[in-house]
């Protein structure tokens, strides 16, 4: 038949040609998008873990520093002695306790007695206002103790001889100064009021000296649910620092079984620093639910400075997760093929290239040194990209500035390695037009 004759052009065997081709890629599509289904999947899975992880490791993390190192505890509540909400705190327990203990008969006893008589008859006129005015004098003692740099270094002592205490309140194990009763954490202010009786005998008040010791204390942490989160704490505390690798390792796999692997890491990391970033907003939202519980008794502003200075270091390693995740979201689009990214490198790299020729122009030539570097950009690239990893890593407790800093420096380390680089034939080619 004449259809099934060859045309003289050759375009059945074209034809037939396209026919293999669509046969083929029909084939492929069978075989191939089960496997890719798979593995896609499977990459959704490890990201979507490895961020809901990502919280939980950093409390973990948080936890297990505050549970392991006691120098770290004791600078997590050091600035706690300046505050001016927690000395007020503490000065109205330590007059409470020794007013309760105080015999103020025994004070007029103290004066002569050729005067007594006269004494307790103005002091009769006086009244209840005798009992303020003795109040206010033991008040202003308790301030002075607590405002001063002996304060201070009781309540670092006290801290870090009280750290297995806080311990046991967050994990059940330990003991000391603090103690944990009735879902209540308390410590011991004992040494205070025996700094506040020595104020007072030195100013006087020698009936003071004769008050017996006394342990009145000062709320650290109140919750009903203390029991039943310490054994949480307890988990994360054995994971410790396992949990954020483990939740790194699971989106490190993820992006790498992913088809798209850039993509995928864009994704993951974004997803890494919004898991993180909701823990924050949940502890701002657990402060403000954590304060309202609270019994009247308790002082509010010192309970909120507690609060704050307790989680002012899980905080910081919100803010780290949170800049870190954007960071490496940035770098992963920035240097993939996209329309937009691939206008910023050409924009970077102009930018550079015009200041190089200006440099050029005025003789100041990268010679051998330029030429080894545009051999080697590819691996000057990569070492400088670990050398900022390593110095994240190995950083005591980085901060979201230094995470910042750290990717600022790397971007300054890498114009300048675009700068210096200069391609050894067009060198020549500028040599010879001069």
């Amino acid at each position: 038949m004449a259809g099934d004759a060859e045309a003289p052009d050759g375009s059945q065997a074209e034809l037939e040609r396209l026919r293999a081709r669509i046969a083929a890629l029909e084939a492929e599509k069978e075989t191939r998008p089960k496997r890719h289904w798979v593995r896609s999947t499977l990459a959704v899975v490890l990201i979507v873990l490895g961020c809901i992880l990502a919280p939980l490791g950093a409390v973990a993390a948080w936890t297990a520093d505050l549970a392991g190192d006691t120098d770290r505890y004791v600078d997590t509540v050091e600035p706690l002695a300046k505050d001016r909400d927690i000395q007020n705190a503490v000065a109205n327990r330590v007059t409470d306790a020794v007013m309760d203990r105080l015999d103020v008969p025994a004070l007029i006893s103290q004066t002569p007695v050729a005067d007594r008589p006269l004494v307790e008859k103005a002091l009769g006129r006086l009244g209840p206002s005798l009992q303020n005015a003795v109040r206010s004098f033991v008040h202003d003692k308790a301030q002075a103790v607590v405002a001063s740099d002996a304060f201070e270094t009781i309540w670092t002592e006290a801290n870090r001889r009280a750290h297995d205490a806080v311990v046991k309140a967050l994990t059940g194990e330990g003991g000391g100064a603090v103690k944990v009763e009735n879902d209540t954490v308390t410590l011991d202010l004992g040494p205070v009021v025996e700094r506040v009786k020595d104020r007072l005998v030195d100013e006087g008040m020698t009936v003071a000296g004769k008050i017996p010791e006394i342990h009145t204390s000062i709320t650290l942490v109140q919750s009903e649910d203390i029991g039943r989160a310490r054994t949480g704490f307890r988990l994360l505390e054995l994971v410790g620092f396992w949990l954020p690798v483990i939740s790194i390792v699971l989106i490190a796999g993820g992006v790498f079984l992913a088809t798209h692997r850039r993509k995928a890491l864009v994704a993951g990391a974004l997803g890494f620093a919004f898991a993180v970033g909701l823990l924050g907003i949940a502890l701002t939202i657990f402060r403000t639910v954590y304060l309202d519980a609270l019994p009247s008794g308790v002082s509010q502003p010192a309970a909120e400075s507690i609060y704050d200075t307790l989680v002012r270091f899980l905080r910081t390693s919100v803010r780290v997760a949170v800049v870190l995740g954007v960071v490496v979201a940035l770098a992963a689009w920035l240097t993939g093929p996209g329309r937009r990214a691939r206008f910023v490198r050409q924009m970077w790299h102009s930018g550079i290239g015009a200041v190089r020729s200006t440099a050029d122009r005025a003789g100041l030539r990268t010679g051998r040194v330029g030429h080894y570097v545009h051999r080697h950009r590819g691996w000057i690239s990569w070492l400088l990209v670990a050398a900022a990893v390593l110095a994240f890593v190995l950083w005591p407790y980085p901060t979201g500035a230094v995470v910042l800093g750290l990717a600022l420096a790397l971007l300054f380390a890498l114009a300048v390695v675009d700068f210096v680089a200069e391609d050894e034939s067009a060198a020549k080619d500028g040599a010879v037009s001069t």
